[in-house]
């Protein structure tokens, strides 16, 4: 799975996926992830060189019909879109001649991701794009543009839940995270996957005994029996 991030602050997902199991995952070439800043594509009036030498790239104005706030320009945006998909077509549908694009628009009214979102993700799709907004969002025309390049059957709107973000790149991390969990190979053992297993969300490590504040708090019988189908029934809530 190959993910290619539109975003103004590609920064912001250095640590996040540079430890554990991502990290992991993109060492052994299991999952790629990209990034396309909209900055890299203003041009024209947008782009102003200072006296000091000192570069200044505007990937936002004014709202039409005024109100608080700016609003991420469609040009830099749809170019970032396309540099995307020509990645994927000079490079992985060339080898694969299987290649299959997705672009994810992030917004609060958009479809609700879930698991069964991320699974269904990783069995039709190789490569996800995802516009991360931010201000007070992304000029809708960058929604009309995406549909015709890869076909409105492949572009959606999507939110993370009901609450507004500051902007798009945390939920493209939260998509990341569990898209890339369901691709095989990712997490060591199928059991990993606690979506497939249906348990208490319960669970207890050494020491068997742990006392705090003259209290002594202590693991469950059941998981000290060895008793493994008196264990599964616990986990199972029988």
């Amino acid at each position: 799975m190959h993910f290619h991030i539109i975003t103004l602050f590609p920064e912001m997902f250095d640590s996040y996926l540079s430890e554990s199991i991502l990290a992991r995952a993109i060492k052994e070439k299991k999952i790629k992830v990209s990034f396309y800043n909209p900055r890299k594509f203003v041009t024209g009036k947008y782009k102003k060189v200072w006296p000091d030498g000192n570069v200044s790239l505007q990937a936002d104005d004014r709202p039409y019909g005024g109100g608080p706030g700016m609003v991420m320009r469609a040009e830099p945006v749809i170019k970032a879109v396309e540099r995307a998909i020509k990645t994927i077509t000079n490079y992985e549908l060339r080898i694969k001649n299987k290649a299959k694009a997705k672009i994810i628009f992030f917004s609060p009214s958009g479809k609700k991701f879930d698991t069964k979102y991320a699974k269904d993700s990783v069995k039709k799709y190789t490569d996800i794009i995802m516009i991360s907004g931010r201000y007070e969002g992304v000029d809708s025309r960058v929604k009309e543009v995406s549909k015709k390049l890869v076909g409105a059957k492949n572009f959606e709107e999507i939110s993370v839940g009901d609450y507004v973000l500051t902007g798009g790149e945390l939920p493209a991390m939260i998509l990341v995270d569990s898209i890339s969990r369901q691709v095989k190979g990712v997490l060591n053992k199928f059991e990993s996957l606690e979506e497939e297993r249906i348990s208490s969300s319960e669970v207890y490590t050494r020491p068997e005994i742990l006392e705090y504040k003259g209290k002594k708090y202590r693991v469950p019988k059941v998981l000290l029996s060895g008793h493994q189908k008196n264990i599964e029934n616990w986990k199972k809530g029988i």
